[in-house]
C-alpha cells in the first residue's frame, strides 16, 4: 500500500471521523500549531488557527505522495489545507472536514491531540469497519 494511501484508507474508507485528545498544555479552545508526521513518514501537515478555527495544511511530502495526490486530482500537494474549519467541541475533540487529495474527496472528521500524537479514526458501515493512524509532531 502507497503511503499516502494508507492515511486516504483511514480518512476515506470510514467517512473519517479522527479522534484525538488536547495537547500537552494546552488550553481549552486553543488551536495546537505543531507539525506533524504520518506513520510511514511520507506527509509533514502543520495545525494552525485559521480564523479561530483548526486547520491544517501539507508542508512537506515525498515524491511518491505528491505522484499520487497528482493522480487523484490534486496537483500540488505541498500548500494543500487536509484538515479544514474543525472547532473544538465540548469533548475536546475537534470536528470539521478533512480532505484527501489522492481521492480528490472531502469528508466530515473528528481529531484529538494526545501530547505528540495526533490519533485518527476513521469508521464506516455504521462503525462496522474502522481504521486508525497515529501521527507525530515532528517538531
Amino acid at each position: 500500500m502507497k503511503p499516502i494511501r494508507t492515511f486516504a484508507g483511514a480518512c476515506a474508507l470510514a467517512l473519517p471521523l479522527l479522534f484525538p485528545a488536547a495537547v500537552a498544555g494546552q488550553s481549552a479552545g486553543e488551536v495546537p500549531e505543531a507539525v506533524w508526521s504520518n506513520p510511514d513518514g511520507s506527509v509533514h501537515i502543520r495545525s494552525y488557527s485559521c480564523d479561530g478555527k483548526l486547520c491544517g495544511r501539507v508542508t512537506w511530502a515525498n515524491e511518491e505522495a505528491k505522484r499520487d495526490a497528482r493522480e487523484g486530482g490534486t496537483e500540488s500537494l505541498v500548500g494543500t489545507n487536509l484538515f479544514r474549519n474543525f472547532t473544538q467541541q465540548p469533548s475536546g475533540a475537534w470536528e470539521g472536514e478533512v480532505f484527501v487529495p489522492d481521492l480528490g474527496k472531502r469528508f466530515s472528521g473528528t481529531i484529538r491531540f494526545r501530547g505528540d500524537t495526533l490519533s485518527a479514526e476513521g469508521c464506516a458501515a455504521l462503525g462496522i469497519i474502522c481504521k486508525s493512524q497515529r501521527w507525530t509532531r515532528v517538531e
